[in-house]
């Protein structure tokens, strides 16, 4: 089940985004017009563009969970390698798992966020068909996971702080990657990361599903911008185990509760990151800038720790999560 969307010149508008779409096409016409017929409109535009944004703000802070997965998941959404051009410098991409082949549906390097040198790895989707069908919709096969590794492995020689970010609808389940080892992948990539001896920051910056995201997904501090989702499986996916029907995801998003307040309230992430007014896709430019912030901000303590309550940290921060007692 895909996000209902409606799209006009301006761009494609998620379902509860019409009022917003109407207003921005009422007002891009009051525009034309003004500078066609030559008539001074200003002050009719400026009161409309005022009304927009009190619109977008009412309709972005009642927004349902499975509203919030929709965002997650908006076409113009910004994508892993446009938040690294936006806030990193001199990134020098890596490919390989020195095993098998480049997995294009991971990405990930050498960069700089202020100075600060850094190995930064995350999951890759596709604008138009022939990217999403290169980076395979950002669902990694085994050889990505590997790479990534290698990846981890290298910032710990050269004692690089990491930086993720994770995006992706899941590792990929198809025949060929079981049998290369996807779950083996998957599960080594979990034990090394709790092994490495360098900072990790994880930003979940859109969909974090199932293995798929936990694969890369262990960290010291788990940040997650406000408009994403983070389950161990999709709503779709609940709704056809539960239901058998997948026009049920958004009760199964209600159950599952995957956006960023619940997994703050239940000690799975550490921090929300906000999004501008209308979500990321509608100023990516703002929502780097408050992504590297929160991540420039994250390392600085991170790197005053010593390395072994580093690690003894990293580990007490999972073992704790599932515990509970009833009174």
């Amino acid at each position: 089940m895909s996000a209902s969307k409606s799209k006009t010149a301006d761009g494609p508008y998620l379902e509860f985004e019409r009022p917003i779409q109407e207003l921005e096409r009422k007002i891009s016409d009051m525009k034309d017009f003004s500078a066609g017929e030559n008539i001074e409109l200003s002050g009719e535009i400026a009161s409309l563009e005022k009304k927009l944004e009190r619109l977008r703000s009412d309709i972005y802070s009642g927004l349902t969970r499975w509203q919030r997965v929709q965002i997650s998941r908006h076409p113009k959404r910004p994508y892993t390698l446009d938040y690294i051009n936006m806030i990193c410098a001199d990134f020098i991409e890596l490919h390989g798992d020195r095993g098998f082949a480049d997995d294009k549906a991971m990405v990930g390097g050498f960069a700089t966020i202020d100075g600060e040198q850094v190995v930064v790895v995350g999951q890759q989707k596709g604008r138009d068909t022939k990217q999403k069908l290169a980076r395979n919709f950002g669902m990694a096969h085994p050889e990505g996971y590997r790479k990534a590794r290698r990846l981890f492995m290298l910032a710990d020689k050269f004692g690089l702080p990491i930086i993720i970010l994770i995006d992706t609808p899941g590792a990929f389940p198809g025949i060929g990657a079981e049998e290369r080892g996807q779950a083996e992948a998957i599960a080594k990539n979990i034990q090394v990361m709790f092994e490495l001896r360098v900072p990790i920051v994880v930003v979940i910056i859109g969909e974090g599903a199932s293995g798929g995201a936990l694969g890369i997904g262990i960290g010291d501090q788990v940040l997650m911008l406000e408009h994403s989702w983070y389950s161990v499986i999709s709503p779709e996916g609940c709704a056809a185990i539960l239901w058998r029907d997948s026009a049920k995801a958004p009760e199964a998003a209600e159950a599952l509760k995957p956006t960023a307040e619940d997994l703050l309230a239940l000690g799975i992430i550490d921090r929300i990151i906000p999004e501008p007014p209308g979500g990321a896709h509608n100023d990516p430019e703002e929502a780097a800038k408050e992504v590297k912030a929160e991540v420039l901000t994250t390392l600085r303590v991170l790197k005053q720790k010593p390395v072994d309550r580093l690690l003894a940290e990293r580990l007490e921060k999972y073992r704790r999560m599932g515990v509970f007692e009833e009174r």
